[in-house]
């Protein structure tokens, strides 16, 4: 996958990715709202192989980039039934509360829908992440469930999740032609 808009770039993640990405997963900060307030631990090896294993038809991680720098990720997992489970993290702080939430999600979810056949969008997460549910919301996402103490971080803190899903018809993209 290779989509741009702007100075927005959204491509396949690779191997040499995986330095990059671990520093973002390995970092607490970055990673709280996902429950890895330690972060995930893992390393550039592991993270290479399993992008090697990625598939357009099965998962894929992607890299988000703005004027040719990395700062953030997404993906996006082939649920089966015409249903794609996607992600997003912008990870690089300085890039945070600046609208690019929806127009990434946008740029994604057209893909998924108009070039990859896609007719549903799940997603889910932390039910504290309230800045995502407005994002996911203005997108047309309606609230599946909410699931109270659905895990514990690790922390020991338990930890509730919004589920979401998206129709193709329902979907308001903020990409301006």
């Amino acid at each position: 996958m290779l989509l741009k808009y702007k100075n927005l770039k959204i491509r396949n993640a690779c191997e040499s990715d995986a330095d990059q990405l671990v520093e973002w997963w390995n970092d607490g900060r970055v990673m709280a709202h996902a429950g890895f307030p330690k972060g995930l631990g893992t390393t550039a090896e592991k993270v290479a192989e399993a992008i090697i294993n990625d598939e357009d038809d099965t998962r894929r991680r992607l890299i988000i980039e703005s004027d040719s720098k990395p700062i953030g990720e997404m993906s996006y997992y082939n649920r089966g039934n015409n249903t794609a489970e996607i992600g997003i993290k912008i990870c690089d702080f300085s890039m945070q509360n600046k609208g690019l939430g929806k127009i990434l999600l946008s740029m994604l979810m057209s893909s998924l829908f108009e070039e990859m056949g896609y007719n549903k969008i799940i997603l889910d997460t932390n039910l504290k992440n309230k800045r995502a549910q407005h994002v996911y919301e203005k997108l047309g996402f309606k609230k599946l469930r909410v699931t109270e103490n659905a895990w514990y971080d690790q922390l020991g803190e338990p930890q509730s999740a919004v589920e979401y899903e998206i129709f193709k018809e329902d979907f308001i993209s903020f990409l301006k032609k």
